[in-house]
């Protein structure tokens, strides 16, 4: 299957070609030739695989049929996304697939002025990106006009009832024409989510991605390590191993700033980006990594939804995330659209259950490997989690949770389990 298949435009297919594509990733192949039929669409596609130009593509094809005039431009196409990082993606994709069509787009989002939005606004758009709170405050400013919507993309849409926009998201449907086209994207189906589904959708198709399929295009490893001990291996692995770009993520928004700090201690140029910073920090931030002026880029969960890094070689846990879809998320940013990419997790006792959960919804247990005078085995882990590093014995091959590969395993006995009896616990590995 190539692109020159599913129906686009020569002008759309020539800005795809430019930025060196020829085949559609999985979710764009089923889902375009559905956009361009008028369907709406209920998608399960985690980052990384493809879902923005899945939409962007036919949305662009859809109004090249029926071009606007020269005069005032309503908004035709709304897009809603849950950060100002993703609603940039969104509106990157459309200038960037779109290069060769005469649309207007814009972003509007908080956290800058909104004088300049207004202005765009008013000049006239087809297609509108936007993050729920400043499109509500421009639509009570009568800046922004959504009667004459055709079609409305909820993108991210678990994350958007997570970061608590739902009420928000019913506000904006409420004030959409019914009779239009709808896209909702999400990588996780709640029933909250299936509920909001069922009011904004008709009939909608089902186009969905394995949950495993980005997974399984990334090297995943785990190292063991004391909690106080993770900064120094991680400054190890970036310096011994020459990284020159990592995305680096924390829990919580202090924990980046520290780790920020940390690491230009260590001679490591970083930037943290989070909730907290400024959308000019997060831009400037987000331009240095990509330029290679900024070497580690330590985000929180919510900022990170949404950057679109290309070609990153290299994704770090430094803490496992609460919610095992989230560290999906997290390692999507590599292994994007089909090519490989590595990531890391620094896992301390704590974290053990965590780790549990993660491959159980990943279905597949992540492979420990040991770092010489850094990491610790299980057992160790488990007595004291003080950060003192117990040397690895050199010369013997380890498998999934440093056990030698000579002893071969017992029938009815996992890798998992096996793991487990190490630590002397049970297969809560608490």
């Amino acid at each position: 299957m190539t692109f020159d298949k599913l129906g686009l435009s020569e002008e759309i297919l020539r800005a795809v070609r430019e930025k060196g594509y020829s085949e559609p990733t999985p979710i764009q192949a089923q889902a375009i030739p559905v956009v361009l039929e008028g369907r709406d669409i209920m998608g399960a596609a985690q980052t990384g695989t493809g879902k923005t130009a899945g939409f962007t593509l036919p949305i662009l094809k859809l109004l090249q049929n029926e071009q606007a005039g020269h005069g005032h431009r309503p908004i035709r196409v709304l897009v809603i996304t849950p950060t100002r990082e993703l609603a940039a993606q969104v509106g990157e994709s459309i200038a960037t697939y779109g290069k060769y069509l005469p649309m207007r787009s814009t972003v509007i989002f908080g956290g800058v002025g909104i004088q300049p939005q207004i202005a765009k606004l008013r000049r006239g758009v087809d297609i509108l990106i936007a993050t729920p709170g400043r499109l509500l405050d421009l639509v009570s400013q009568k800046a922004a006009n959504l009667s004459k919507v055709e079609i409305l993309v909820l993108d991210e849409a678990d994350r958007m009832l997570d970061m608590g926009f739902i009420h928000d998201i019913r506000k904006v449907l409420a004030l959409l024409p019914k009779n239009r086209q709808s896209l909702l994207f999400s990588a996780t189906f709640s029933n909250d989510i299936k509920k909001l589904a069922s009011g904004m959708l008709r009939s909608p198709v089902l186009v969905e991605v394995a949950r495993n399929e980005t997974v399984g295009l990334i090297n995943q490893v785990v190292h063991l390590v004391g909690k106080s001990n993770k900064r120094t291996l991680l400054s190890h692995l970036i310096s011994s191993q020459n990284w020159k770009q990592v995305l680096v993520f924390t829990r919580t928004k202090h924990g980046a700033n520290r780790l920020t700090e940390q690491l230009g201690k260590d001679g490591i140029h970083a930037a943290a980006i989070h909730g907290n910073k400024s959308q000019t920090a997060r831009t400037k931030a987000l331009a240095g990594f990509k330029q290679g002026e900024i070497r580690v880029l330590v985000a929180t969960d919510i900022a990170a939804r949404g950057l679109d890094i290309d070609q990153l070689p290299h994704v770090v846990n430094y803490e496992l995330p609460h919610v095992p879809e989230d560290y999906v998320h997290r390692i999507g940013r590599t292994g994007r659209a089909g090519r490989t990419g590595e990531a890391m997790s620094l896992v301390c006792h704590e974290e053990l259950k965590l780790l549990t959960c993660i491959e159980k919804l990943i279905r597949k247990t992540i492979p420990v490997v040991e770092v010489p005078g850094y990491t610790v085995d299980l057992a160790a882990l488990s007595a004291h989690d003080d950060g003192t590093p117990s040397m690895p014995r050199q010369g013997r091959s380890r498998n999934r949770r440093g056990r030698p590969d000579q002893h071969q395993s017992r029938p009815g006995s996992s890798p998992s389990r096996r793991r487990r009896r190490r630590g002397g616990k049970t297969a809560s590995r608490a």
